[in-house]
């Protein structure tokens, strides 16, 4: 979800959209113009069906920011805020700092999406029936999306994760059994289940000639299979890291610059024979930002011998940092959540070192290979 352009926020929550989305937009804007609109409305101007499409299209991906936002409300009702909403190839996904903390609150969640996308289908609904024989483009337009919409719903109640269903799913499993691990498992279990029909149904749509949706069903069928399995390595991981910290995983050899070195210095002297992307910026023992070769590769090389690094770092007011008794899992989501590689580790203000994805990827796998 790093490739992505971000549009704005809503309710607070950041709206961005993924690279991947812009395939989905031209081909259902294709399907509409050149096949559904002239097949079941004839005799319009190719202008009005592709103008049409392209409408129609971004009232659908509108349809899905709402189905999100209702899962993000409901979340944030429940006190878990949601950071980010991403429309990519497949509808939309939530970044929400943390899980839900009990089964009544995962059904709500759950169920807020779909809900959202039935009340949408029945709101196009009556707009289709209203503007029967009076408006034929809006008669088309709400016909049409009052159908996905109810589409949407269905699909997304299919029981298995990482579908809404399937957090219905495992909330009533977790709620009957008090386990969310053992839930989290079936849930999953039931989605690549699932998973594995629709790639079977999507080959056996190639061999009988069917290539558009054959392949179409089972690239659907490959995304679930591969979201589920995630789930059930979070689990994994989650026991590999639990009651470990961030001290057991700290980098306290990491090269430092001071506030007053230009890019140029910093890049032939420290990144250069360090290897590391990212350092902490201490003077006199002091934390006053953080700087990374994101930030420096924004800047234009011409530049470099002007900028100081005290120009383009993250200051410490606005750094995102760690304690050194935090919980691994905790760390890990943050980073999730806020979309960062690294947190500086500061012990009563004072700077320790840094924990990274780096340095968590080699912990898990001296962990793992411990447990083998």
């Amino acid at each position: 979800m790093r490739n992505t352009i971000r549009l704005g926020t809503i309710f607070g929550i950041e709206l961005k959209l993924d690279y991947s989305w812009f395939f989905i937009f031209l081909l259902i804007t294709w399907s509409l113009a050149g096949h559904y609109f002239p097949g079941a409305h004839p005799g319009w101007s190719s202008g009005a069906y592709w103008i049409l499409a392209g409408l129609t299209s971004v009232l659908f991906f509108g349809s899905v920011v709402i189905h999100e936002l209702a899962h993000s409300l409901v979340s944030h009702a429940f006190g878990s805020r949601v950071h980010a909403i991403t429309l990519f190839i497949f509808g939309g996904a939530a970044q929400m700092s943390a899980e839900p903390r009990r089964a009544r609150e995962e059904l709500l969640m759950a169920l807020a999406g779909p809900g959202a996308s039935l009340a949408l289908a029945g709101l196009f609904f009556v707009a289709w029936r209203l503007s029967l024989g009076v408006a034929g483009p809006l008669h088309a337009v709400a016909g049409w999306l009052a159908w996905m919409n109810l589409m949407l719903a269905l699909f997304n109640l299919i029981p298995g994760l990482p579908l809404d269903g399937g957090r219905v799913l495992r909330a009533i499993v977790w709620g009957a059994t008090g386990h969310w691990r053992r839930a989290t498992i079936i849930a999953a279990g039931a989605g690549r289940l699932i998973a594995f029909g629709f790639i079977f149904y999507g080959v056996w749509q190639i061999f009988s000639g069917n290539w558009a949706d054959g392949l179409w069903f089972a690239f659907i069928g490959w995304f679930l299979d591969s979201a589920a399995t995630q789930s059930v390595r979070q689990i994994a991981v989650d026991d590999l890291l639990a009651g470990h910290t961030a001290r057991e995983a700290l980098l306290t050899d990491c090269p430092h610059v001071l506030p007053r070195l230009t890019l140029d210095v910093v890049v032939d002297q420290v990144a250069h024979p360090s290897g590391r992307r990212c350092f902490p910026v201490i003077e006199d023992g002091q934390l006053f930002g953080l700087l990374t070769l994101g930030q420096i590769a924004e800047v234009p090389r011409g530049r470099w011998p002007t900028t100081r690094v005290v120009d383009i770092m993250v200051p410490l007011a606005e750094l995102k940092t760690a304690r050194p008794d935090e919980a691994l899992t905790t760390i890990l989501e943050r980073m999730a959540a806020e979309d960062v590689n690294q947190f500086p580790v500061l012990d009563d203000e004072r700077f320790i070192g840094m924990v990274s994805r780096d340095a968590l990827l080699n912990f898990l796998r001296v962990r793992a290979a411990r447990a083998a």
